[in-house]
């Protein structure tokens, strides 16, 4: 596979760690529903007819050209042109957020280079940061000690990389020739895990860099492990470049995260069980990109069950004392604490582990493979990188240490036996969201047979308005009879997913995001799939303002491999 990426890149060339330069200031097919298909409760299938094939170019943290694409409401980019990096502005910033500027400091715009595979060595191997030794965690706090001296001016420095994020959240950038969503995004689409991917790929070569060790590698926070659920100690001392003092000082060890934390009732440690349940309905359980991903960039979009699981580590460990849960509880303001990158590179690793041990697929599509992004290298030089470059991270010449997954058999368990009646109690739309409400929504067919279920996922859509710029959580339980639904936990397998935001760029009112859930799986093992329609609740756990539903409806999706 590298060889054949190599083709695609220029001639171009990037040595390991070649002299550092001074900056100066001076120097797949995706799953698509149909306009006119928009308001029927019954969608009988999300798949239609692909897009036109076009390069995306898009700049990143204020770090090169942004993307430009004529609106289109159901389409991903189109007429894509690189654009001036200095046309990056002021982020839009939730309220009581102090103003910052996240774009970079003047840049040579012209001055690209492509990106190229870095030499063929022994592979950076990633360790669980509580597994590291003492000369590891030594190594991690020089370089991120390193990197926070360096002037602020320069694109490798900690601010500058903090703003990376800020940048592609906040909206600081609008695309040209655009109406909605005027910005880049990087979160609630299917740019989610290819930018985050990069991100870390540069950050980890900088760091590396700056401590003249080319084998240098980004420790992961392994939250996904009961020996990893807390936060780990090489973040906690107060006198290291690790620490941050806006975490909540309410989740320090030993206390465990908790992967399906409500922030309403409070704080307590998170339940080994639910979490290693919570990952597997996440990550194991899934089979569509569509669903891991989530959807092409688009007004409508979703996030994918690998974002949705990642949005409650951000809510976690964010300090409730500030008004926006900064820092980790805020994209504008996360990439200012060293754990950040930690808690993506677990989101990284568990991508590749949902691709190599549970055969998930990546996207075909070209107008996802060929998204670029702009980044400084550790030499201040800026590359352009596109995700299909990055699907493989074996060529980027970084592993992931071979450490246990318990979570891979943590089917959660069936709360009852009672089999409810197929009733009839559609909901009344639009739905404002703030008690526990039940209601059915009609399934178009049941009782498909294992060569229909093989070929085509049975999707559960709900169309979400809310504000994205507050903490958003609701859960959603099919066929629950097993008491008080505020009770439910991950390791219940009525527990069909949650829906979590974290505070970033406030949405249009008049735009919804999808929210879609695979519940084949859940159907078969509750014993249900024989009845006409869907007994749904849903439980809201918290969010200033509440969450509207505005539709619900049953479709199937066609699985990847059915439709290469």
């Amino acid at each position: 596979m590298a060889s054949s990426l190599l083709s695609s890149t220029t001639n171009a060339s990037l040595s390991l760690f070649p002299p550092q330069t001074n900056y100066s200031k001076s120097k797949r097919r995706i799953s698509r529903v149909s306009c006119n298909a928009a308001n029927n409760n019954n969608k009988d299938d999300l798949n239609i007819s692909k897009g036109h094939r076009r390069d995306v170019l898009i700049g990143l943290g204020g770090l090169g050209a942004a993307a430009s694409f004529t609106y289109n409401p159901f389409a991903a980019f189109a007429n894509p042109v690189v654009t001036d990096p200095k046309s990056c502005g002021l982020p839009n910033l939730p309220a009581g957020a102090q103003p910052i500027p996240c774009c970079p400091p003047h840049i040579d715009s012209d001055n690209i280079t492509d990106f190229v595979f870095p030499p063929k060595l022994p592979p950076r191997v990633r360790k669980p940061a509580h597994l590291l030794t003492p000369q590891e965690a030594a190594d991690y706090k020089e370089a991120i000690r390193l990197m926070r001296a360096l002037p602020e001016d320069d694109p490798r420095s900690f601010t500058q990389q903090a703003k990376i994020h800020c940048a592609y959240c906040h909206d600081s950038y609008v695309l040209p020739g655009s109406t909605a969503p005027p910005q880049v995004k990087v979160h609630f689409n299917w740019l989610f895990a290819p930018f985050h991917r990069w991100y870390l790929y540069f950050y980890e070569r900088i760091l590396g860099s700056l401590i003249n060790k080319p084998d240098f590698a980004l420790p992961f926070w392994n939250w996904d492990h009961p020996d990893g659920m807390y936060i780990p100690d090489i973040f906690n001392d107060r006198r290291s470049s690790l620490y941050d003092a806006k975490r909540n000082a309410n989740h320090l060890p030993p206390v465990l995260i908790d992967l399906n934390w409500n922030k309403r009732v409070g704080d307590t440690s998170g339940d080994v069980d639910a979490n290693l349940s919570k990952v597997y309905t996440n990550i194991a359980a899934v089979k569509a990109p569509d669903s891991f991903f989530g959807k092409s960039f688009t007004p409508a979009a979703a996030m994918g069950t690998l974002e949705g699981l990642h949005n409650t580590g951000h809510s976690w460990t964010g300090d409730p004392t500030d008004p926006n849960g900064e820092d980790m509880g805020s994209f504008y303001s996360a990439g200012r604490d060293p754990i950040f990158y930690c808690h993506h590179s677990n989101v990284d690793r568990l991508w590749k582990i949902w691709k190599d041990k549970f055969e998930g697929e990546d996207f075909t599509d070209d107008d996802y493979l060929n998204t670029s992004f702009l980044f400084y290298n550790e030499n201040s030089e800026l590359i352009r990188v596109k995700v299909k470059d990055c699907l493989d991270s074996s060529p980027l010449g970084y592993t992931y240490a071979d450490v246990p997954i318990p979570w891979e058999n943590a089917v959660p368990t069936t709360t009852t036996s009672v089999v409810p009646a197929s009733t009839d109690n559609p909901p009344k739309l639009p739905l404002l969201l703030n008690s526990v409400t039940s209601f059915t929504v009609k399934r178009p067919s049941k009782s498909r047979s294992k060569a229909e279920k093989k070929k085509k996922e049975e999707i559960l859509v709900f169309e979400v308005a809310f504000d994205k710029s507050k903490d958003v959580k609701f859960d959603v339980l099919l066929f629950w009879k097993g008491g008080d639904p505020t009770k439910a936990t991950p390791k219940n397998r009525e527990f069909a997913r949650s829906f979590v935001n974290v505070s970033h760029a406030p949405s249009r009112k008049d735009l919804n995001a999808n929210f879609t859930i695979e519940i084949s799986d859940i159907l078969d093992d509750l014993k249900v799939d024989d009845q006409d329609n869907l007994q749904v609740t849903l439980v809201p756990q918290y969010g200033v303002a509440p969450v509207t539903i505005n539709n619900a409806y049953v479709s199937y999706q066609e699985h990847h491999k059915f439709r290469k």
